[in-house]
């Protein structure tokens, strides 16, 4: 089977649509029908339905889906492998969000440097979609995402239940009271405390990504919900304090990969080094 056959195919699983497919794979539409035509032809069954709304899967179609992904992986792993550096045993690609990189993943990238120094990382920051989107595709082994979507054939694994604290720059340097900076932590965040108007007023500054608004903090001052471990080092040298009696929420972490990756060696070693820096 052509492997861009079957990356048109999950493309347009993926996106529900031939023209969507054809968009984000920069072909033309002509091009993608043609590829399904000849797939569909070679497979004998019919794959898709088209309809006003798009395209839906068959039962075939169905079927076949769990196919086109592991084919896809071994040929993207196929790739890396080939690409092994001299001295090293094999090639681990892991992705995080960017709100884990420090500590949790610098931490394991030094871990597995010292313990495991034969397997070659290949490391990528990058927001979910875009990483579930990779791990969809081959290009990552490894996913480590806040609230990752379930997917047929991936395991999802927790890594760490890190803890969401209110801190705030010493009152007697800023009015930090007064500041609070909300850092959108998802939806669960926000049900589990109705952080917002009720809490703090309506906020003057809102971030997507906590490192923006914990930096910002340092710099300008206020207060704002963080990462136990991003802002242990700051509570240490006295540049934040916690607020005392605010309440505290878990924000676990969990790993996402292929179902068949957890009879590879390195990969298990991998996710046995996150769960170990994690504790």
């Amino acid at each position: 089977m052509d492997i861009d056959r079957a990356r048109t195919f999950l493309e347009i699983v993926h996106t529900g649509s031939f023209f969507k497919a054809a968009d984000r794979l920069h072909v033309t539409q002509t091009t993608v029908s043609a590829r399904i035509r000849t797939l569909e032809e070679e497979l004998g069954r019919k794959l898709f339905v088209r309809n006003r709304n798009g395209a839906a899967l068959t039962a075939a179609g169905r079927e076949f889906e769990r196919f086109a992904q592991s084919f896809v992986q071994i040929w993207e792993r196929a790739r890396q492998q080939l690409s092994v550096p001299a001295g090293r045993s094999s090639v681990v690609a892991l992705g995080g969000e960017l709100s884990l990189w420090n500590p949790l993943l610098l931490d394991w990238l030094v871990w597995m440097k010292k313990n495991q120094p034969t397997i070659a990382i290949h490391a990528n920051v990058g927001v979910p979609d875009q990483l579930v989107e990779q791990l969809r595709t081959g290009v990552l082994d490894i996913a480590i995402l806040y609230a990752p979507k379930i997917l047929p054939g991936f395991t999802v694994e927790l890594i760490e239940e890190e803890q969401l604290v209110l801190v705030r720059t010493r009152l007697e340097e800023t009015d930090a009271e007064s500041d609070y900076v909300h850092v959108d932590w998802g939806p669960q965040f926000a049900a589990q405390h109705g952080i917002g108007a009720a809490a703090f007023g309506e906020p003057g500054l809102l971030v997507g990504l906590g490192p923006l608004g914990l930096s910002y903090i340092l710099r300008a001052g206020g207060m704002g919900y963080f990462r136990l471990g991003a802002v242990k080092p700051h509570l240490e040298a006295g540049q934040l304090e916690l607020v005392k009696h605010a309440p505290q929420f878990t924000y676990p972490a969990y790993a996402v990969y292929p179902d068949a990756a957890e009879t590879r060696e390195d990969v298990r070693q991998a996710l046995s080094g996150l769960k170990k820096v994690a504790h």
